[in-house]
């Protein structure tokens, strides 16, 4: 069984929010581990939270889009949103960080991406993607 598989079956695609801390400290711990390449794991640490729909944690998933080239294709745009798009604009807008501002003009040039968005869809698309 490899990382993702056990990180699904410890947490779930849609975890409980009683686990929000320790998928947060494995994606803090995964962006820092410049060794790592496994892009898969990295996006469905990303996908749990997503899911869980804090928007505070729109910086963080931020952090392992742009934690290199690749992680930046591999980790959808919409992932950033899971608390909805309007939201996290806003969310951004307030805290006016130079990293929220990075994100904030990142998400508004893609808004062609969000034509049709819904949140509640997202875990489903995921849960295909997986085969769960």
């Amino acid at each position: 069984m490899d990382k993702t598989e056990e990180l699904l079956k410890s947490f779930g695609l849609v975890p409980k929010i009683d686990f929000v801390d320790g998928i947060r400290n494995l994606l803090k711990e995964e962006i820092d581990n410049e060794s790592s390449e496994d892009n898969e794991y990295l996006k469905t640490l990303c996908i749990q939270l997503f899911a869980l729909g804090c928007v505070d944690d729109t910086l963080l998933i931020w952090r392992a889009k742009e934690k290199d080239f690749d992680t930046h294709c591999n980790i959808d745009v919409q992932l950033l949103c899971g608390a909805g798009l309007e939201k996290t604009l806003g969310y951004l807008i307030k805290i006016d960080t130079l990293e929220a501002k990075k994100e904030l003009s990142y998400l508004q040039k893609c808004k062609e991406d969000f034509e049709g968005f819904n949140v509640e869809e997202v875990p489903n698309f995921y849960k295909k993607y997986y085969g769960i």
